[in-house]
């Protein structure tokens, strides 16, 4: 992998970037109705990618590899093909959740295949229209490209073996970043049983935020993320939330603040909690 560029870009930037021949702008608003918002408004010259049908491998049993699999490496290379993403692009990419779902976890796939030129805008959608970025409608064409060269996936991934032996070691550091309700298994509006991967911290991925859905500055992200690793290895952190889909965020702020990108479990709650695997709540 090249070295990598800063991961977020701020709405001052975009459109001398997007005026860019070599930038691809992504729009990757998840949830119902998601592609028929698309259509009606996007971000000019966005393309829409399907977080559920371009960005995972879902399969029929949950309990194996949780909600949101990763797909093969090889069928992620060919959609960024037809994206019209070669090594040379530039790519930024948005969603409608300050980048806590799709937009992290596209920015992960593509460092994880080995793509350094690629950022998520921060702020997301909201931040573009705020800032008065133009938007259109209907559908955008990508000028397809042949298909990435890749290989396999990069950037660290775990299993739900390593991650119950790592919750018995007192040398890793496993971080839960949903909702602190979902953590402490007061509510579980996704999947079937609430509660935490016993041993694991919670540290939400909001925190990553301020109040305007902005990342905090990198000082403070590069503090709070050394307090709460201490003298954790790199190598020992872990980081999970229900389907490996939002701790892309938390992955993404470490990396803005400078911080080893930690190991990533695809699998996370959605998976743990299928297979009959310790579960703690905060009444425990």
């Amino acid at each position: 992998m090249t070295e990598a560029i800063f991961p977020l870009i701020n709405t001052g930037e975009l459109v001398k970037t997007c005026n860019n021949k070599n930038t691809i702008l992504i729009d990757a608003r998840s949830g119902n109705g998601a592609y028929e918002n698309y259509v009606t408004e996007h971000l000019a010259g966005a393309i829409f990618v399907d977080l559920e049908k371009q960005l995972a491998d879902i399969k029929p049993d949950v309990a194996v590899g949780g909600r949101h699999p990763l797909p093969g490496p090889e069928k992620f290379a060919q959609l960024l093909g037809d994206l019209g993403i070669d090594t040379d692009s530039h790519v930024i990419v948005y969603d409608d959740k300050n980048g806590a779902n799709p937009a992290a976890r596209f920015w992960w796939m593509l460092r994880s295949i080995g793509h350094s030129k690629v950022q998520v805008l921060n702020g997301g959608y909201a931040a573009a229209l705020k800032a008065g970025f133009p938007t259109h409608s209907g559908e955008e064409t990508a000028l397809k490209r042949e298909k990435y060269k890749a290989g396999k996936w990069l950037l660290p991934t775990v299993t739900m073996e390593e991650v119950e032996k790592a919750v018995g070691d007192n040398s890793f550091t496993v971080i839960d970043v949903r909702e602190k309700m979902r953590y402490d298994g007061e509510h579980e509006p996704i999947d079937l049983i609430a509660g935490h991967i016993s041993g694991a911290i919670n540290v939400p991925y909001t925190n990553n935020l301020n109040q305007d859905g902005l990342f905090l500055p990198l000082s403070e992200l590069r503090n709070k993320y050394a307090e709460v690793l201490k003298k954790t290895k790199p190598e020992n952190v872990i980081v999970h939330c229900g389907s490996g889909v939002t701790a892309c965020h938390t992955i993404l702020a470490m990396d803005a603040a400078e911080l080893p990108i930690p190991n990533l479990y695809v699998g996370s709650w959605s998976e743990w909690s299928r297979n009959n695997k310790p579960i703690a709540t905060s009444s425990d």
